[in-house]
């Protein structure tokens, strides 16, 4: 059964950091293209980093620098790696798994979707 599992979320202080993980089952998450997003109450999702079946990676400019996006293939598990953490990234964080090739892809694009894990950031 093709499946992600989020986990990681948690209550932090602003200025904190937490390291969410994705693990995935019944595909190889290297061959697509993978994404975090994450959903704030009353607001659209939104993609806060990918990586390309190539292994590149792509950051909306409201987290560059503060979040990282890895990959462990031995484990087949994704990662979002969140630093300097403000109230304003609060929010359900989903991974998600779209068709090789163009990467990043919008939400609608993606094919395979875990079922999230909040995040809350206290000022």
């Amino acid at each position: 059964q093709v499946q992600l599992v989020e986990s990681g979320g948690g209550s932090v202080q602003a200025g904190g950091s937490l390291r969410l993980s994705c693990a995935a089952y019944g595909y190889t998450v290297s061959n697509y293209c993978m994404g975090w997003f994450r959903q704030a109450p009353g607001k659209k999702r939104e993609g806060v980093a990918y990586m390309s079946s190539t292994g590149s990676t792509t950051y909306p400019a409201s987290v560059k620098g503060r979040f990282t996006i890895s990959l462990d293939n031995e484990k087949n598990t994704l990662y979002l790696q969140m630093n300097t953490l403000k109230p304003e990234d609060t929010a359900m964080y989903y991974c998600a798994a779209g068709p090789g090739g163009r990467c990043p892809r919008t939400p609608a694009d993606m094919t395979i979707w875990g079922k999230g894990t909040l995040v809350t950031i206290s000022s």
